[in-house]
């Protein structure tokens, strides 16, 4: 999917979560990873039965937001389950999927994405292992490959690019005026300081610029005084998202009569410019897509390095998921003896009274119970480890009867899925639909189940 049809979809992503648990419907979590050109919902649901109806609930959510049509957003998106949740957010957390191979702001993004959805009450317990594991391994790939050390994002390849095009890489001389006050606005001022960028102006609709500048440097502009900024500018930097895109005519305008080369930086999904700005006598437009076609191409030693360590990591909390899943089934069996034995020393109890002698054959039962359940416990995590877990609830029912249906016990694990629009790959080519697993689901790139738009 291109870039426009990301930000269509990604309209109203913040609300997203708390809207899919607010009506009663069947999804347990939510998490929202929305950047600059992916926008994918993990979500968990009450079983693997219920991933469909969770995913139709959060489609028709994504619908109403962004004035899509239902069938439209939901053939945007792809879905993901399982194990493949995993691999995909480690993938991405990592910067394995991104437009720049192992940008570093991608992580900090995965990180975010999860305290927003702790902090509204929408991130279940399996999202929340998901996204920390996603963090870890993030980590793992940045300290093990050289990878970290590049310290390569979108940012700095569009920066480098905006030096190339100007035909000068030293930014000591070079007035800049950066939109935007978020995530990416600061990680763009970051990298101008390191530059020792000569003179950086900060402009938000929103009123932040103030605050912004207090902490990062630069100064703020108003509404009064950002049109003779502009006209000024070696550089315009957009990371803002908002509505006030500035419109090809007006910036013509606010140019009119100057000879100074423009160079155009446009970083936001929703565009902070009309594209029509590269129509412009001296204005040069670099976007996202600009970036995609820059950015280096990463060693294939390299990146096999880092596949491998996420594919690790994905195995790994997979063998942790199934094995959770069978605690359930080992508290059912326990519990299932235990009243067997409970039954068997009432028993005794209401023929013999309550002896010394009663005492001694219940704690002789009881360890004869625990040498019986061991070798049965010890199985269950070897099958989990084995992804059979089925193989062992099927036995608990035919020889016990024991039912581990979702009702039979709340700590069994829920279903996670995704649903994702997907990011473009540094080729330019969509992701693929996953393959099904448990469910787990995410809305753009990323377990429990997920799918992506």
């Amino acid at each position: 999917m291109d870039l426009e049809t990301v930000a269509r979809l990604s309209v109203g992503a913040p609300q997203v979560p708390s809207a899919v648990l607010a009506d009663d419907r069947p999804v347990s979590g939510a998490v929202v990873l929305s950047t600059c050109n992916r926008f994918e919902i993990y979500f968990e649901a009450p079983s693997e039965e219920d991933v469909e109806a969770a995913r139709s609930a959060i489609i028709s959510t994504i619908s109403s937001y962004s004035g899509i049509p239902e069938p439209s957003v939901s053939s945007a998106f792809v879905t993901k389950k399982g194990g493949s949740v995993a691999k995909h957010l480690f993938a991405v957390g990592a910067g394995l999927d991104s437009a720049v191979v192992g940008e570093r702001e991608i992580a900090g993004q995965v990180r975010r994405a999860l305290i927003e959805a702790q902090a509204s009450g929408a991130a279940s317990k399996g999202l929340v292992r998901l996204f920390q594991a996603a963090s870890r391994t993030a980590k793992d790939v940045g300290a093990r490959t050289v990878l970290g050390s590049d310290g390569r994002s979108i940012v700095s390849v569009a920066l480098e690019l905006a030096g190339d095009i100007s035909g000068s890489a030293d930014w000591s001389q070079k007035s800049v005026v950066l939109f935007g006050t978020g995530a990416y606005a600061g990680a763009t001022m970051a990298l101008l300081n390191e530059k020792e960028a000569g003179e950086v102006a900060v402009f938000s609709s929103s009123g932040r610029a103030e605050a912004f500048v207090a902490s990062r440097g630069g100064h703020a502009l108003d509404a009064d005084s950002l049109a003779g900024a502009i006209r000024e500018a070696d550089v315009i930097i957009g990371c803002s998202g908002s509505d006030a895109r500035i419109e090809a005519s007006d910036l013509a305008s606010i140019r009119e009569g100057s000879s100074n080369p423009l160079v155009v930086i446009d970083l936001a999904l929703s565009h902070d410019f009309d594209p029509a700005v590269a129509n412009l006598d001296n204005v040069e437009l670099i976007t996202l897509e600009s970036v995609r076609l820059a950015a280096p191409e990463e060693q294939a030693e390299t990146l096999r390095q880092a596949g491998e360590l996420v594919q690790q990591a994905a195995d790994a909390f997979e063998e942790q998921q199934n094995t959770r899943a069978m605690d359930a089934a080992i508290v059912a069996l326990r519990k299932h003896t235990q009243q067997v034995l409970d039954a068997e020393m009432k028993r005794v109890r209401s023929q013999h009274g309550c002896t010394a002698a009663a005492e001694e054959v219940e704690l002789a039962l009881r360890r004869m119970v625990r040498q019986l359940l061991h070798t049965p416990t010890v199985r269950a995590r070897e099958l989990a480890a084995e992804g059979r877990q089925d193989d062992y609830t099927a036995a608990l029912e035919a020889l016990y009867g024991i039912d581990l249906r979702p009702t039979a016990s709340p700590e069994l694990p829920e279903a996670p899925a995704a649903l994702s629009r997907p990011a473009l790959h540094p080729a330019g080519v969509p992701h693929p639909a996953g393959s099904g697993d448990p469910a787990q689901c995410p809305v753009s790139h990323e377990p429990p189940t997920a799918a992506s738009a």
